[in-house]
């Protein structure tokens, strides 16, 4: 038993110490430094033209730029449901994903965050939001939800930062072990903060893991319902509904699943690591998927139910105009990639096959990006006023943004893989220590 957890300590941490396949990771590095830096050329046209690059206009004043900050917040909450909530619900199913889970939860919400700060006409001066003490008595307007944005998003990332690295002590003392030169040594070292194992260690540690998550829990919900006002509170057809906050969270949840499945698809092929994630981690991942899924297409249902009981003629118009007006590709893509695929899941074997689930997760991240997209736009491109109508089409920056901001997303993830353990070694040895009767 000892030889077995030493051995899954040694396939952990043998990936930052030798890597087993570094041409595929610079490979796939190489295709995102790129898209970094058509990132830095679309935000360097931006600040040099001003927002009117973009396809903006009114009424459509939100476009691409908010669309994909509600997707990217979106795809990181399932990274903190999957370790907090399964952390303090005591399934230990988790511990062969929490760790990219995690990581994948901190570089979603910096691309989420950046979006706002670049759709400010002045972005350098974004602290303005923040209630520093200044000598022009300047304040955040705590009425607007563009306020509650910053401090939901700063105090998510905050959490979750801490949360992970917290997680991560521990196997980075392990990696500081194993580690045979000397720099990796120091850094490892140092970020391990002395850790040693002792029972003392164990003791704080848990304590302060388990409080972390048990604050990050309720911020999953929070953070969602929260951007879900920035609609709901709006006079707009086909936002002001009371079904946005549960509706919003649970498609969050459903996106975020869906990107764990193929994150850990692809790990588990890439480095090897089937007997830690095993068919059994991608059938649970497939049916969360699937649960979260079924919710969403109730959130559907019901907003579609609520607007044909109440009978205003506006909300029918807009519900009408989703189905078959100018934008009805995006509203039947979100219904289609969202919930036809998903029907596969209902069956095990499709479940517990790694390249079916990742082609219907990616399936739902494409439909997921649909519906964000057709919440705006059709909601915004017909005003009250006939003459205020407009359509709306992104303009090439926003999609050279888009794609960008895949790059700032995938650049620290990759190099994530790369340096640090992408499981935690201690935790999936506790739950098989657990599992064998102790």
């Amino acid at each position: 038993m000892t030889d077995r957890y030493a051995g899954i300590t040694e396939e952990i941490t043998r990936i930052p110490v030798a890597y087993p396949k570094p041409g595929a990771w610079w490979i796939c590095f190489g295709v995102a430094l790129c898209l970094l830096a058509l990132f830095l050329v679309s935000a360097g046209m931006l600040f040099w033209k001003g927002v009117g690059v973009w396809g903006n206009n009114i009424p459509v004043n939100w476009g691409l730029a908010i669309s994909n900050y509600v997707w990217f917040l979106g795809i990181g909450h399932a990274g903190t449901l999957i370790s907090a909530l399964l952390l303090l619900l005591g399934q230990h199913w988790r511990n062969a994903l929490n760790r990219f889970a995690e990581a994948m939860t901190l570089f979603a919400v910096i691309c989420a965050g950046l979006y706002p700060i670049l759709h400010l006409g002045r972005p350098w001066r974004f602290y303005w939001m923040a209630p520093y003490p200044n000598v022009m008595n300047i304040w955040p307007q705590f009425k607007s939800p563009l306020a509650w944005d910053f401090f939901a998003v700063l105090t998510y990332l905050t959490v979750s930062v801490l949360f992970w690295y917290i997680g991560i002590v521990p196997d980075l003392a392990s990696t500081r072990d194993r580690a045979r030169k000397r720099l990796p040594q120091v850094l490892y070292g140092l970020f391990a903060l002395g850790w040693r194992g002792s029972a003392r260690h164990w003791a704080r540690w848990r304590q302060t893991y388990r409080l972390t998550a048990a604050i990050a829990v309720p911020l999953v919900v929070s953070v969602h319902s929260e951007i879900s006002l920035l609609f709901a509170a709006g006079p707009i057809p086909g936002w002001n509904s009371t079904v946005f906050p549960p509706y919003f969270v649970l498609g969050a949840a459903f996106s975020g699943f869906a990107v764990v499945a193929m994150i850990a698809v692809v790990l588990r092929h890439a480095l090897g690591l089937g007997d830690l994630v095993t068919p059994r981690h991608l059938d649970l991942l497939g049916k969360f998927t699937l649960a979260t899924g079924m919710m969403t297409a109730y959130g559907y249902w019901a907003e579609a139910f609520d607007v044909l009981y109440a009978g205003e003629h506006r909300e029918l118009a807009t519900l009408a105009d989703r189905a078959g007006g100018s934008y009805a590709w995006s509203y039947w893509g979100a219904i289609i990639a969202n919930f036809v695929p998903l029907q596969l899941l209902w069956v095990r074997r499709v479940r517990r096959h790694p390249v079916a689930l990742f082609l219907i997760a990616l399936s739902v991240t494409i439909g997921m990006w649909f519906e964000r997209y057709m919440l705006l736009v059709t909601a915004l491109y017909r005003d009250y006023l006939v003459s205020s109508w407009g359509a709306y089409h992104a303009s090439l920056w926003e999609w050279g943004l888009f794609a960008g901001m895949l790059g700032v997303f995938l650049v620290p993830f990759l190099l994530f893989v790369r340096v640090l353990p992408v499981i935690s070694s201690f935790e999936v040895k506790e739950a098989l220590f657990e599992e064998r009767g102790g």
